[in-house]
């Protein structure tokens, strides 16, 4: 059985700010990305394959983490409406961070259009497939706005518990003195 614990494990700190980080400039990135015919335009598609897949193996590094370390308990003024939708939205946050990189990754493949990292070329998930390229596309647009759209609401839950409330629920996570 776990401990309890006052504030999450460090690891699992440092990889949320890392992957905020990232996944704020990945979405910002990928908007640019798909609204620009600039002549860097090209350069903008390089950088969001290339913050992709390492975003996906943190997420999975995260997640084991996460599953391996005590939760910090959110205070007693945190009602059961609360608390049920913060879990439903860090399962939401965790399902579309690790779907929408393989999702990406699909489609990459269905263009074939081979991805690297570091050097080395990325396995294809799927065989060559115009239509499937079209319908991963549009799923990957759909699930990064999602994605958008629920770290906007994560962030102003941390803020209003943070700025206003100030129960504890934003220094687990960010311990600011």
């Amino acid at each position: 059985m776990k401990q309890p614990v006052g504030f999450y494990h460090p690891i699992l700190r440092l990889l949320h700010g890392a992957m905020a980080i990232l996944l704020i400039g990945m979405l910002f990135v990928g908007v640019a990305m798909v609204a620009s015919l600039a002549s860097y335009q090209p350069q903008l598609v390089s950088w969001h394959k290339q913050i992709g897949l390492p975003l996906l193996l943190l997420a999975v590094m995260r997640l084991l983490v996460r599953c391996a370390t005590a939760k910090p308990p959110l205070p007693s003024t945190v009602g059961v409406w609360q608390r049920r939708l913060a879990g439903l939205m860090h399962l939401a946050l965790y399902a579309l961070l690790l779907v929408q990189p393989v999702v990406g990754w699909a489609m990459q493949s269905a263009a074939d259009y081979p991805l690297r990292l570091a050097g080395w070329v990325v396995p294809s998930l799927v065989g060559q497939d115009a239509s499937l390229y079209g319908l991963l596309r549009s799923v990957h647009g759909w699930l990064g706005l999602s994605l958008f759209a629920l770290i906007l609401l994560h962030a102003a839950a941390a803020l209003v518990h943070g700025l206003i409330h100030r129960d504890g629920v934003f220094s687990r996570m960010w311990r600011v003195r």
